[in-house]
């Protein structure tokens, strides 16, 4: 369980459609206390999701070849070849022309718009609700069901399993709690770097989302797999 949660939690920090968004939002007028709501309503989500497995199973892992266990295996290797089937998608579509993106993607680049348009007018049209909304809708939520149909064995009988929990919603949180006390303890020096962060990012956003739906992807698959015929 440990190593699944580390990986998927891996994969929702460096996923980088939350990031760019992000970077907008603290550049925003009072960024600093937007982007607090921002990591405050992500991390509802990741609670959310984690309470809502714990309660359907009590904290007590199924056991082994029950239905439950067998089902959230079953999810777990659906979403996995999901993963696989969105970035070969995605890897195929590279070499046509351009879309208008569609989803997550256009949600953030319309937090992009609202601080453009703030700047132009002096003031700022992202307001802590609408922080706190894009934080939701751009949660990679294939990455968190993933993470459910883990959490499934969790035993909170024992420590280690809080530690799991624990550790996993931090670390799928790490890089937007990086940026936000960059920005809050050096904001000069944070305003530049993560500027060239997201241009950056930008610039390299669809390998980044190919190779990890691939890889996490593949992961899912083999050990679901692994998992269902040993």
């Amino acid at each position: 369980m440990v190593l699944d949660l580390l990986l998927i939690a891996v994969a929702i920090t460096l996923d980088p459609l939350p990031i760019m968004a992000f970077v907008l939002v603290l550049s925003s007028h009072k960024g600093v206390w937007r982007g607090l709501v921002f990591i405050l309503a992500w991390l509802a989500c990741l609670v959310a999701v984690i309470a809502a497995v714990l309660l359907f199973t009590g904290g007590t892992p199924p056991p082994p070849r029950s239905p439950p266990s067998t089902a959230a295996l079953a999810a777990k290797l659906a979403i996995g070849i999901g993963l696989v089937a969105y970035g070969e998608y995605r890897r195929r579509r590279r070499g046509a022309p351009p879309r208008p993106p569609s989803g997550r993607a256009k949600h953030a680049h319309a937090a992009g718009a609202h601080s453009r348009k703030g700047k132009e007018k002096g003031t700022d049209g992202m307001t802590p609700w609408s922080a706190a909304g894009l934080a939701v809708f751009l949660q990679p939520w294939g990455m968190v069901a993933a993470a459910a149909t883990v959490v499934v064995k969790a035993d909170l009988s024992h420590l280690s399993s809080y530690l799991a929990l624990f550790g996993f919603c931090i670390l799928a949180t790490a890089s937007l709690l990086a940026a936000e006390l960059y920005t809050a303890f050096a904001p000069q020096a944070a305003g530049a770097r993560l500027h060239r962060l997201r241009s950056w990012m930008e610039a390299h956003e669809e390998p980044a989302i190919i190779v990890g739906c691939l890889l996490m992807g593949l992961w899912l698959t083999g050990n679901s797999i692994y998992q269902l015929t040993s």
